[in-house]
Protein backbone atom coordinates (compact mmCIF):
# COMPACT_ATOMS: atom_id res chain seq x y z
CA UNK A 1 0.00 0.00 0.00
CA UNK A 2 2.82 2.30 0.92
CA UNK A 3 4.62 1.44 -2.32
CA UNK A 4 1.53 2.31 -4.34
CA UNK A 5 1.17 5.60 -2.49
CA UNK A 6 4.82 6.39 -3.03
CA UNK A 7 4.47 5.52 -6.72
CA UNK A 8 1.41 7.74 -7.06
CA UNK A 9 3.22 10.58 -5.29
CA UNK A 10 6.30 10.18 -7.49
CA UNK A 11 4.13 10.13 -10.57
CA UNK A 12 2.43 13.32 -9.43
CA UNK A 13 5.78 14.97 -8.79
CA UNK A 14 7.07 13.98 -12.20
CA UNK A 15 3.85 15.18 -13.82
CA UNK A 16 4.10 18.50 -12.01
CA UNK A 17 7.74 18.85 -13.01
CA UNK A 18 6.90 18.01 -16.61
CA UNK A 19 4.08 20.55 -16.54
CA UNK A 20 6.45 23.16 -15.10
CA UNK A 21 9.05 22.42 -17.75
CA UNK A 22 6.39 22.57 -20.43
CA UNK A 23 5.19 25.89 -19.06
CA UNK A 24 8.74 27.27 -19.06
CA UNK A 25 9.30 26.05 -22.60
CA UNK A 26 6.00 27.55 -23.68
CA UNK A 27 6.94 30.88 -22.14
CA UNK A 28 10.33 30.70 -23.81
CA UNK A 29 8.73 29.95 -27.17
CA UNK A 30 6.28 32.80 -26.64
CA UNK A 31 9.09 35.10 -25.62
CA UNK A 32 11.11 33.95 -28.62
CA UNK A 33 8.17 34.57 -30.91
CA UNK A 34 7.67 38.05 -29.46
CA UNK A 35 11.38 38.76 -29.85
CA UNK A 36 11.42 37.86 -33.53
CA UNK A 37 8.11 39.65 -34.09
CA UNK A 38 9.65 42.83 -32.68
CA UNK A 39 12.79 42.46 -34.82
CA UNK A 40 10.59 41.82 -37.84
CA UNK A 41 8.56 44.95 -37.11
CA UNK A 42 11.71 47.09 -36.96
CA UNK A 43 12.92 45.56 -40.24
CA UNK A 44 9.58 46.10 -42.01
CA UNK A 45 9.46 49.70 -40.83
CA UNK A 46 12.98 50.21 -42.17
CA UNK A 47 12.05 48.69 -45.52
CA UNK A 48 9.01 50.94 -45.85
CA UNK A 49 10.87 54.14 -45.01
CA UNK A 50 13.87 53.27 -47.22
CA UNK A 51 11.78 52.40 -50.27
CA UNK A 52 13.08 54.12 -53.42
CA UNK A 53 10.78 53.23 -56.33
CA UNK A 54 11.60 54.41 -59.84
CA UNK A 55 9.18 57.34 -59.74
CA UNK A 56 10.80 58.71 -56.59
CA UNK A 57 14.24 58.29 -58.13
CA UNK A 58 13.16 60.26 -61.20
CA UNK A 59 11.96 63.04 -58.91
CA UNK A 60 15.32 63.07 -57.11
CA UNK A 61 17.13 63.22 -60.48
CA UNK A 62 14.96 66.08 -61.68
CA UNK A 63 15.59 67.98 -58.43
CA UNK A 64 19.32 67.51 -58.96
CA UNK A 65 19.16 68.75 -62.55
CA UNK A 66 17.18 71.79 -61.35
CA UNK A 67 19.84 72.50 -58.71
CA UNK A 68 22.55 72.32 -61.34
CA UNK A 69 20.68 74.78 -63.54
CA UNK A 70 20.20 77.09 -60.57
CA UNK A 71 23.89 76.87 -59.71
CA UNK A 72 24.92 77.69 -63.27
CA UNK A 73 22.57 80.69 -63.27
CA UNK A 74 24.52 82.29 -60.41
CA UNK A 75 27.18 84.86 -61.18
CA UNK A 76 30.09 82.62 -60.19
CA UNK A 77 30.42 84.09 -56.72
CA UNK A 78 30.01 81.99 -53.60
CA UNK A 79 26.57 80.67 -54.40
CA UNK A 80 25.48 83.88 -56.13
CA UNK A 81 22.47 85.25 -54.30
CA UNK A 82 22.53 82.33 -51.86
CA UNK A 83 19.57 80.54 -53.41
CA UNK A 84 21.63 77.87 -55.17
CA UNK A 85 22.29 74.86 -53.00
CA UNK A 86 24.59 73.20 -55.52
CA UNK A 87 27.59 75.44 -56.17
CA UNK A 88 28.72 75.15 -59.78
CA UNK A 89 32.21 76.47 -59.08
CA UNK A 90 34.71 77.36 -61.81
CA UNK A 91 37.71 75.01 -61.82
CA UNK A 92 39.94 76.89 -64.28
CA UNK A 93 40.79 73.53 -65.84
CA UNK A 94 40.87 74.41 -69.55
CA UNK A 95 43.07 71.60 -70.79
CA UNK A 96 42.51 67.86 -70.59
CA UNK A 97 45.24 65.24 -71.10
CA UNK A 98 45.90 64.45 -74.75
CA UNK A 99 47.74 61.19 -74.14
CA UNK A 100 51.05 62.62 -75.27
CA UNK A 101 52.17 63.52 -71.74
CA UNK A 102 55.46 62.03 -70.58
CA UNK A 103 57.41 62.25 -67.37
CA UNK A 104 57.06 61.88 -63.61
CA UNK A 105 54.11 63.50 -61.85
CA UNK A 106 52.74 63.50 -58.32
CA UNK A 107 49.39 63.93 -56.63
CA UNK A 108 47.90 64.47 -53.20
CA UNK A 109 44.36 63.24 -52.67
CA UNK A 110 42.76 64.69 -49.54
CA UNK A 111 39.15 63.63 -49.26
CA UNK A 112 38.40 62.54 -45.72
CA UNK A 113 40.04 60.85 -42.77
CA UNK A 114 42.73 59.45 -45.04
CA UNK A 115 44.79 61.00 -47.80
CA UNK A 116 46.87 59.40 -50.50
CA UNK A 117 50.20 60.35 -52.00
CA UNK A 118 50.70 59.15 -55.57
CA UNK A 119 53.51 58.99 -58.09
CA UNK A 120 52.72 58.38 -61.76
CA UNK A 121 55.22 57.89 -64.57
CA UNK A 122 53.71 58.58 -67.99
CA UNK A 123 55.07 57.29 -71.29
CA UNK A 124 52.87 58.97 -73.88
CA UNK A 125 50.30 57.27 -76.09
CA UNK A 126 52.38 54.15 -76.62
CA UNK A 127 53.29 53.33 -73.03
CA UNK A 128 50.57 55.31 -71.22
CA UNK A 129 51.07 54.81 -67.46
CA UNK A 130 54.43 53.07 -67.09
CA UNK A 131 54.54 52.94 -63.30
CA UNK A 132 52.25 54.05 -60.54
CA UNK A 133 52.61 53.87 -56.78
CA UNK A 134 50.51 55.27 -53.98
CA UNK A 135 50.51 55.30 -50.21
CA UNK A 136 47.57 55.93 -47.91
CA UNK A 137 48.03 57.87 -44.68
CA UNK A 138 45.48 58.17 -41.87
CA UNK A 139 44.94 61.66 -40.50
CA UNK A 140 44.93 61.76 -36.68
CA UNK A 141 41.57 62.87 -35.30
CA UNK A 142 43.00 65.90 -33.48
CA UNK A 143 44.37 67.35 -36.73
CA UNK A 144 40.87 67.42 -38.24
CA UNK A 145 39.80 70.09 -35.75
CA UNK A 146 43.12 71.69 -34.85
CA UNK A 147 45.01 74.35 -36.77
CA UNK A 148 45.69 74.63 -40.49
CA UNK A 149 49.46 74.72 -40.01
CA UNK A 150 49.44 71.43 -38.11
CA UNK A 151 47.29 69.71 -40.75
CA UNK A 152 49.33 70.79 -43.75
CA UNK A 153 52.66 70.26 -41.97
CA UNK A 154 51.55 66.67 -41.42
CA UNK A 155 50.59 66.27 -45.09
CA UNK A 156 53.84 67.88 -46.28
CA UNK A 157 55.89 65.58 -44.05
CA UNK A 158 54.13 62.53 -45.48
CA UNK A 159 54.79 63.77 -49.02
CA UNK A 160 58.46 64.40 -48.22
CA UNK A 161 58.82 60.90 -46.77
CA UNK A 162 57.16 59.40 -49.86
CA UNK A 163 59.55 61.26 -52.19
CA UNK A 164 62.59 60.38 -50.07
CA UNK A 165 61.79 56.67 -50.44
CA UNK A 166 62.16 56.77 -54.24
CA UNK A 167 64.71 54.69 -56.01
CA UNK A 168 67.18 55.79 -58.68
CA UNK A 169 64.61 55.27 -61.42
CA UNK A 170 62.53 58.18 -60.17
CA UNK A 171 65.19 60.88 -59.92
CA UNK A 172 64.32 63.95 -61.96
CA UNK A 173 66.82 65.69 -64.24
CA UNK A 174 68.77 68.43 -62.49
CA UNK A 175 66.92 71.73 -62.37
CA UNK A 176 63.48 70.21 -62.99
CA UNK A 177 60.81 70.66 -60.34
CA UNK A 178 58.26 68.05 -59.38
CA UNK A 179 54.79 68.74 -60.75
CA UNK A 180 52.07 68.09 -58.19
CA UNK A 181 48.31 67.77 -58.59
CA UNK A 182 46.15 68.29 -55.51
CA UNK A 183 42.72 66.73 -55.14
CA UNK A 184 41.14 68.75 -52.33
CA UNK A 185 37.64 67.31 -51.99
CA UNK A 186 36.04 70.25 -50.26
CA UNK A 187 34.12 73.27 -51.61
CA UNK A 188 36.68 75.79 -52.86
CA UNK A 189 36.14 79.04 -54.75
CA UNK A 190 39.10 78.93 -57.10
CA UNK A 191 40.74 82.15 -58.24
CA UNK A 192 43.15 80.49 -60.67
CA UNK A 193 44.43 77.09 -61.71
CA UNK A 194 46.71 77.11 -58.66
CA UNK A 195 44.83 78.84 -55.84
CA UNK A 196 41.44 79.11 -54.18
CA UNK A 197 39.61 80.00 -50.98
CA UNK A 198 37.93 77.36 -48.83
CA UNK A 199 34.16 77.90 -48.62
CA UNK A 200 33.39 75.32 -45.93
CA UNK A 201 34.61 72.08 -44.44
CA UNK A 202 32.81 68.75 -44.78
CA UNK A 203 33.58 65.09 -43.96
CA UNK A 204 34.36 65.66 -40.30
CA UNK A 205 36.84 68.52 -40.61
CA UNK A 206 36.19 71.60 -38.45
CA UNK A 207 39.22 73.90 -38.77
CA UNK A 208 37.24 77.12 -38.56
CA UNK A 209 40.21 79.45 -39.10
CA UNK A 210 40.49 78.26 -42.70
CA UNK A 211 36.91 78.91 -43.81
CA UNK A 212 36.47 81.99 -46.05
CA UNK A 213 39.87 83.37 -45.09
CA UNK A 214 42.28 80.59 -45.98
CA UNK A 215 43.73 80.68 -49.49
CA UNK A 216 44.86 77.26 -50.65
CA UNK A 217 47.84 77.44 -53.02
CA UNK A 218 48.79 74.40 -55.07
CA UNK A 219 51.85 73.61 -57.13
CA UNK A 220 49.99 73.03 -60.36
CA UNK A 221 46.32 72.25 -59.98
CA UNK A 222 43.44 71.94 -57.55
CA UNK A 223 40.80 69.49 -58.65
CA UNK A 224 37.75 68.10 -56.84
CA UNK A 225 37.25 64.93 -58.89
CA UNK A 226 35.24 62.01 -57.63
CA UNK A 227 32.98 60.96 -60.49
CA UNK A 228 34.05 61.57 -64.07
CA UNK A 229 31.72 61.35 -67.05
CA UNK A 230 33.40 61.27 -70.45
CA UNK A 231 31.84 61.06 -73.88
CA UNK A 232 34.62 60.47 -76.44
CA UNK A 233 36.75 62.93 -74.39
CA UNK A 234 34.72 65.78 -75.90
CA UNK A 235 32.32 66.25 -73.03
CA UNK A 236 33.56 65.68 -69.48
CA UNK A 237 31.71 66.40 -66.27
CA UNK A 238 33.42 65.99 -62.90
CA UNK A 239 30.88 65.88 -60.14
CA UNK A 240 30.87 65.22 -56.37
CA UNK A 241 27.44 63.61 -55.97
CA UNK A 242 27.40 64.16 -52.22
CA UNK A 243 26.52 67.84 -52.56
CA UNK A 244 23.26 67.26 -54.40
CA UNK A 245 19.55 67.12 -53.60
CA UNK A 246 19.73 68.13 -49.93
CA UNK A 247 16.51 70.09 -50.27
CA UNK A 248 14.63 67.39 -52.13
CA UNK A 249 11.52 66.26 -50.28
CA UNK A 250 11.73 62.99 -52.19
CA UNK A 251 14.68 61.56 -50.24
CA UNK A 252 13.53 58.49 -48.25
CA UNK A 253 14.53 59.26 -44.65
CA UNK A 254 14.17 57.17 -41.50
CA UNK A 255 14.39 57.93 -37.79
CA UNK A 256 17.95 56.60 -37.90
CA UNK A 257 18.94 59.05 -40.63
CA UNK A 258 17.40 61.96 -38.76
CA UNK A 259 19.18 61.04 -35.54
CA UNK A 260 22.51 60.62 -37.32
CA UNK A 261 22.11 63.97 -39.07
CA UNK A 262 21.22 65.75 -35.81
CA UNK A 263 24.37 64.40 -34.16
CA UNK A 264 26.67 65.11 -37.11
CA UNK A 265 29.07 68.01 -37.46
CA UNK A 266 26.92 69.52 -40.21
CA UNK A 267 23.26 68.94 -39.27
CA UNK A 268 20.81 69.70 -42.05
CA UNK A 269 23.50 69.62 -44.72
CA UNK A 270 24.61 67.00 -47.24
CA UNK A 271 21.67 64.75 -46.47
CA UNK A 272 22.10 63.00 -49.79
CA UNK A 273 25.69 62.05 -48.91
CA UNK A 274 24.51 60.68 -45.58
CA UNK A 275 22.31 58.21 -47.46
CA UNK A 276 24.78 56.93 -50.05
CA UNK A 277 28.34 57.05 -48.71
CA UNK A 278 30.32 54.46 -46.80
CA UNK A 279 31.07 56.96 -44.06
CA UNK A 280 27.39 56.95 -43.10
CA UNK A 281 25.75 53.74 -44.41
CA UNK A 282 27.67 51.58 -41.97
CA UNK A 283 26.62 53.88 -39.14
CA UNK A 284 22.95 53.59 -40.15
CA UNK A 285 23.28 49.78 -40.08
CA UNK A 286 24.85 49.98 -36.61
CA UNK A 287 22.00 52.14 -35.30
CA UNK A 288 19.35 49.77 -36.63
CA UNK A 289 21.11 46.73 -35.16
CA UNK A 290 21.48 48.54 -31.84
CA UNK A 291 17.74 49.17 -31.69
CA UNK A 292 17.06 45.53 -32.49
CA UNK A 293 19.54 44.43 -29.82
CA UNK A 294 17.93 46.68 -27.21
CA UNK A 295 14.28 46.12 -28.04
CA UNK A 296 14.22 42.65 -29.60
CA UNK A 297 17.28 41.03 -27.99
CA UNK A 298 18.68 40.27 -31.44
CA UNK A 299 22.01 39.12 -29.98
CA UNK A 300 20.55 37.27 -26.97
CA UNK A 301 20.15 38.91 -23.57
CA UNK A 302 23.11 41.25 -23.73
CA UNK A 303 23.70 44.21 -26.02
CA UNK A 304 27.24 43.88 -27.45
CA UNK A 305 29.15 46.80 -25.84
CA UNK A 306 30.97 47.73 -29.02
CA UNK A 307 27.68 47.97 -30.90
CA UNK A 308 27.05 51.14 -28.90
CA UNK A 309 30.18 52.79 -30.32
CA UNK A 310 29.34 55.32 -33.07
CA UNK A 311 30.93 54.81 -36.50
CA UNK A 312 32.52 51.48 -35.63
CA UNK A 313 31.11 50.11 -38.90
CA UNK A 314 32.02 53.07 -41.07
CA UNK A 315 34.74 55.04 -42.77
CA UNK A 316 37.06 53.51 -45.37
CA UNK A 317 36.35 49.90 -44.25
CA UNK A 318 32.57 50.11 -44.75
CA UNK A 319 32.59 48.39 -48.15
CA UNK A 320 34.60 45.41 -46.91
CA UNK A 321 32.62 45.12 -43.67
CA UNK A 322 29.21 45.24 -45.34
CA UNK A 323 30.31 42.75 -47.98
CA UNK A 324 31.57 40.40 -45.26
CA UNK A 325 28.32 40.65 -43.32
CA UNK A 326 26.37 40.04 -46.51
CA UNK A 327 28.13 36.70 -47.00
CA UNK A 328 26.63 35.40 -43.77
CA UNK A 329 23.26 34.74 -45.37
CA UNK A 330 24.69 32.30 -47.87
CA UNK A 331 26.68 29.96 -45.67
CA UNK A 332 25.18 27.06 -43.74
CA UNK A 333 28.54 25.65 -42.67
CA UNK A 334 29.11 26.68 -39.05
CA UNK A 335 32.90 26.78 -39.26
CA UNK A 336 32.69 29.00 -42.34
CA UNK A 337 30.17 31.26 -40.68
CA UNK A 338 32.31 31.53 -37.55
CA UNK A 339 35.29 32.50 -39.68
CA UNK A 340 33.26 35.19 -41.44
CA UNK A 341 31.97 36.50 -38.13
CA UNK A 342 35.48 36.78 -36.79
CA UNK A 343 36.62 38.65 -39.91
CA UNK A 344 33.74 41.13 -39.79
CA UNK A 345 31.96 41.69 -36.48
CA UNK A 346 34.73 40.50 -34.19
CA UNK A 347 37.67 42.20 -35.85
CA UNK A 348 35.89 45.54 -36.10
CA UNK A 349 35.17 45.31 -32.41
CA UNK A 350 31.56 44.18 -32.05
CA UNK A 351 32.70 41.18 -30.01
CA UNK A 352 29.88 38.96 -31.29
CA UNK A 353 31.31 35.45 -31.32
CA UNK A 354 28.31 33.21 -32.10
CA UNK A 355 24.86 33.71 -33.58
CA UNK A 356 22.07 31.58 -35.01
CA UNK A 357 21.28 31.57 -38.71
CA UNK A 358 18.07 33.54 -38.15
CA UNK A 359 19.97 36.35 -36.45
CA UNK A 360 22.54 36.45 -39.22
CA UNK A 361 19.78 36.64 -41.80
CA UNK A 362 18.22 39.64 -40.05
CA UNK A 363 21.60 41.39 -40.01
CA UNK A 364 22.04 40.76 -43.73
CA UNK A 365 18.50 41.99 -44.44
CA UNK A 366 19.27 45.25 -42.64
CA UNK A 367 22.46 45.68 -44.68
CA UNK A 368 20.57 45.02 -47.90
CA UNK A 369 17.83 47.53 -47.14
CA UNK A 370 20.30 50.32 -46.35
CA UNK A 371 22.63 49.44 -49.24
CA UNK A 372 19.79 49.11 -51.74
CA UNK A 373 18.50 52.56 -50.87
CA UNK A 374 22.01 54.02 -51.15
CA UNK A 375 22.74 52.32 -54.46
CA UNK A 376 19.42 53.36 -56.00
CA UNK A 377 19.85 56.96 -54.87
CA UNK A 378 23.42 56.99 -56.20
CA UNK A 379 22.08 55.78 -59.55
CA UNK A 380 19.48 58.56 -59.45
CA UNK A 381 22.31 61.06 -58.97
CA UNK A 382 24.13 59.75 -62.03
CA UNK A 383 20.87 59.81 -63.96
CA UNK A 384 20.31 63.44 -62.94
CA UNK A 385 23.72 64.46 -64.30
CA UNK A 386 23.09 62.58 -67.54
CA UNK A 387 19.79 64.47 -67.85
CA UNK A 388 21.62 67.78 -67.45
CA UNK A 389 24.11 66.71 -70.14
CA UNK A 390 21.28 65.65 -72.42
CA UNK A 391 22.48 62.07 -72.49
CA UNK A 392 19.40 60.46 -70.96
CA UNK A 393 17.70 59.95 -74.31
CA UNK A 394 18.67 58.06 -77.45
CA UNK A 395 21.15 60.02 -79.56
CA UNK A 396 21.64 59.61 -83.31
CA UNK A 397 25.42 59.95 -82.92
CA UNK A 398 25.40 56.90 -80.60
CA UNK A 399 28.43 58.12 -78.68
CA UNK A 400 29.35 55.98 -75.70
CA UNK A 401 29.24 57.51 -72.23
CA UNK A 402 31.77 56.15 -69.73
CA UNK A 403 31.16 56.76 -66.03
CA UNK A 404 34.22 56.23 -63.84
CA UNK A 405 33.35 55.45 -60.22
CA UNK A 406 35.88 55.54 -57.40
CA UNK A 407 35.29 54.46 -53.81
CA UNK A 408 35.52 51.55 -51.40
CA UNK A 409 31.78 50.84 -51.20
CA UNK A 410 31.46 50.40 -54.95
CA UNK A 411 34.73 48.46 -55.15
CA UNK A 412 34.23 46.03 -52.27
CA UNK A 413 30.47 45.77 -51.75
CA UNK A 414 29.29 43.72 -54.72
CA UNK A 415 25.61 44.01 -53.82
CA UNK A 416 25.82 47.83 -53.87
CA UNK A 417 27.63 47.96 -57.22
CA UNK A 418 25.24 45.56 -58.92
CA UNK A 419 22.18 47.35 -57.56
CA UNK A 420 23.49 50.75 -58.67
CA UNK A 421 24.21 49.51 -62.19
CA UNK A 422 20.86 47.76 -62.65
CA UNK A 423 18.95 50.77 -61.29
CA UNK A 424 20.69 53.17 -63.68
CA UNK A 425 19.93 50.82 -66.55
CA UNK A 426 16.24 50.72 -65.60
CA UNK A 427 16.06 54.52 -65.35
CA UNK A 428 17.71 55.03 -68.74
CA UNK A 429 15.84 52.31 -70.57
CA UNK A 430 17.37 49.51 -72.59
CA UNK A 431 18.26 51.55 -75.69
CA UNK A 432 20.09 54.36 -73.90
CA UNK A 433 21.63 52.06 -71.26
CA UNK A 434 23.38 50.08 -74.00
CA UNK A 435 25.62 53.09 -74.68
CA UNK A 436 26.35 53.91 -71.03
CA UNK A 437 29.18 52.07 -69.28
CA UNK A 438 30.18 52.22 -65.60
CA UNK A 439 33.86 51.56 -64.92
CA UNK A 440 35.60 51.22 -61.59
CA UNK A 441 38.47 53.70 -61.25
CA UNK A 442 41.41 52.79 -59.02
CA UNK A 443 42.73 55.88 -57.25
CA UNK A 444 40.66 57.80 -59.80
CA UNK A 445 40.72 61.17 -58.09
CA UNK A 446 44.43 61.00 -57.31
CA UNK A 447 45.46 59.68 -60.72
CA UNK A 448 43.22 62.28 -62.32
CA UNK A 449 45.00 65.05 -60.44
CA UNK A 450 48.38 63.73 -61.59
CA UNK A 451 47.18 63.54 -65.21
CA UNK A 452 45.82 67.07 -65.08
CA UNK A 453 49.11 68.23 -63.55
CA UNK A 454 50.84 66.63 -66.54
CA UNK A 455 48.44 68.28 -68.94
CA UNK A 456 48.91 71.67 -67.34
CA UNK A 457 52.68 71.22 -67.37
CA UNK A 458 52.46 70.47 -71.09
CA UNK A 459 50.45 73.66 -71.59
CA UNK A 460 53.20 75.69 -69.93
CA UNK A 461 55.81 74.11 -72.18
CA UNK A 462 53.71 74.90 -75.26
CA UNK A 463 53.37 78.53 -74.16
Amino acid sequence: MRKQAALVAATAVFAAAAAAVAAVLARQRLSEAKRWARAGAVLRGLEERCAAPAERLRQVAEAMAAEMRSGLACDGSEGGDGSALLKMLVTYVDSLPSGDEKGLFYALDLGGTNFRVLRVQLGGKEQRIIKQKSKGVSIPQHLMSGGSDELFDFIAAALAKFVASEGEDYHLPEGMQRQLGFTFSFPVKQTSIASGTLIKWTKGFTIDEMVSSFTLPTQTIDSNLRLSFCSDMENCCNHPLSKCSDRSSHLPLTEFDQALDAESLNPGEQIYEKLISGMYMGEIVRRVLLKMAQEAYLFADNVPPKLETPHILSWHQAGRNLEGIHLLAFSLNYSTVRSILQSTFFLIGFQIESTCYKTRKVVVDVCEVVARRGARLAAAGVYGILKKLGRDTASPDEKRVVIAVDGGVYKYYTFFAQCMESTLSDLLGEEVASSVVIKQAEDGSGTGAALLAASYSQCLQDD
